[in-house]
Order: C-alpha cells, then sequence, then structure tokens
C-alpha cells in the first residue's frame, strides 16, 4: 500500500481515527509516535515538528512520513488539522477573541497581546546578540532582507528603513530571486531572515546558500528549538504566545517589527551625520510625489 493513503480518508476523518486505521502499516519508530499522539492528543498542534520528533524519541523524517500516512500532505497539514479538532474554528484567528466581540472588545484584547508579547520579547531577547547583528548590519557590503508570507512585509520594512539611510539593502519575498542573490553574495554581505516559524524550507535554504557564500546570517524567529538555527549566525528570538497554526501571525509581527526598529536606529546612531544626510536626501527626492498642501 502507498505511504500516502490521502485518497482513502475522508475530510472530516479525526486523526485518531486514521491512526487507528492504519496501524497495521506502521514501522516500529511511527509506531512510537502513533503511541505518543494518541496519549498526548494536543501536541501536534502546539509542537514544530522538529520538537514532535523529539519528544516523540523519532526523526524529523518520522513525523513527515507518518503525516503522508495519515492523508496528509506533511505535518503542517497534519498540524492544521490537529488545531481544528482542538479548538473552535473562531480561535484559529485569535484565542481570546469571540465572534461577538465589538470592535472596541477586539481592540482592547489585541492592544493586551501585542503588550504582553513586546514584554516576554524583551526578557527573551539577548542585547549582545542585538549588537551582533547591529554591527554587522552596519558594516555589510549589502544587506539582503528575506521573508515569506506575513514575515515577507517584515523584510520589505527592514528593507526601506535600511535604505533611507543609506545601506545598501534589498528585501526579496519570491523564493527563486531569494536563492538568486544569495548565490551572489560574499563574506561583505548580511542576510536578515524574518521566520515567526523557524521552519519555512525556501528560508532555510537561502540561508543554507548564503552560509556557503561566507555572509553573515541574522534571523528573527520565535522558536529556539526550529530548523533555521541550524543556519543561523546571529538568532534575535522574540517571544509570542500566539499558537503556532493560526494562519497569521499578529502580535508577532509587532515584536519582529520592534527588533528591526532596534537595529535601525542603532545603525542610524552610529552613522550619525552620514545617515541624517542620507534620510535628507531620501525625504528631498520623496518630496514631489506628495501633493502640495
Amino acid at each position: 500500500m502507498s505511504m500516502d493513503n490521502s485518497q482513502l480518508f475522508s475530510g472530516t476523518a479525526a486523526i485518531s481515527q486514521r491512526i487507528d486505521a492504519v496501524r497495521g502499516q506502521l514501522g516500529q519508530a511511527e509506531m512510537r509516535l502513533a503511541e505518543y499522539l494518541t496519549a498526548h492528543p494536543t501536541e501536534a498542534a502546539v509542537l514544530s515538528c522538529a520538537e514532535l520528533a523529539r519528544d516523540a524519541g523519532v526523526s524529523e523524517a518520522t513525523v513527515v512520513r507518518f503525516s503522508r500516512r495519515l492523508g496528509y500532505a506533511g505535518y503542517t497539514a497534519l498540524k492544521l488539522a490537529a488545531a481544528r479538532e482542538e479548538q473552535p474554528r473562531a480561535r484559529l484567528l485569535h484565542e481570546s477573541v469571540e465572534p461577538t466581540d465589538s470592535c472596541g472588545e477586539i481592540t482592547d484584547k489585541l492592544i493586551a497581546s501585542i503588550t504582553e508579547t513586546l514584554a516576554h520579547t524583551r526578557r527573551v531577547l539577548d542585547p549582545d546578540a542585538l549588537t551582533k547583528a547591529a554591527e554587522a548590519i552596519l558594516h555589510a557590503q549589502r544587506i539582503l532582507a528575506v521573508g515569506l508570507g506575513a514575515s515577507a512585509s517584515v523584510a520589505m520594512d527592514a528593507a526601506h528603513k535600511f535604505t533611507r539611510e543609506g545601506l545598501t539593502c534589498v528585501a526579496c519575498a519570491d523564493n527563486h530571486m531569494q536563492a538568486i542573490w544569495a548565490s551572489h553574495l560574499t563574506a561583505r554581505d548580511v542576510v536578515l531572515a524574518v521566520s515567526h516559524s523557524g521552519a519555512s524550507r525556501d528560508i532555510l535554504e537561502t540561508l543554507s546558500l548564503a552560509k556557503s557564500r561566507g555572509a553573515t546570517t541574522v534571523v528573527i524567529t520565535n522558536y529556539a528549538a526550529s530548523p533555521i538555527l541550524a543556519h543561523t549566525d546571529i538568532p534575535l528570538f522574540t517571544a509570542s504566545d500566539e499558537v503556532r497554526y493560526r494562519p497569521l501571525a499578529l502580535a508577532s509581527r509587532i515584536a519582529q517589527l520592534t527588533v528591526i526598529d532596534t537595529l535601525y536606529l542603532y545603525v542610524a546612531m552610529r552613522r550619525d551625520a552620514d545617515a541624517v544626510d542620507a534620510v535628507e536626501r531620501t525625504q528631498t527626492a520623496l518630496q514631489s510625489k506628495k501633493v502640495p498642501q
């Protein structure tokens, strides 16, 4: 029987039902993973692939293979299915917001969530790592800012800020262009990657390629046990309690932007007059883009 059982299960079949249906196909490692998930049914919804593999005592390849055995495209699909089983659908958007909340109540809850995330981030963010990252950017010949999905907008914000102060920085949200850019980097360049999960395959490949070229890799991520760290010279951690299966990160994005702003201001202050001149030239160049008032 093929490992991919996607045609055998109804889309509404629960994970436990799928496990029961394939027990006879499982090898020793997959059986160990099946027993772990049966005993800890919520783990797939809250752990990364690497963390689940570690806790269950199996390899990440086993987790992916097992997910496909259950009829899912991969572990991400299994995670989303687990989340749907464990949480009301509205909770996939935000843990504390209810369908009956007013706009004012939603605002209050979001601000509280953001405030808590920033406080947690301040506790986990290593000042020495921040300084190392800022110094690497300050002295870089070129900076490549990369991100995918929601992280792409944060990478674009970084490129916008660093370019305004006169640095050579480009943002790239296309996986092909990320690979092309990374293949041309040198030891004088820096890659600034934004990845909340730390598990985006294309970002990992970009960082691996950049490191092979000698570039310094700086990563903003939320999880200390994610695969991205294997390709990271300087990790910068945020700390958000947002669930990992949410389709769109909210508070975590504010924490990422705060890290970017910290790097920007550090570099601007160290460049002093050069940064001020660059900002002023930028402002002058943009004046023609505005309607006279």
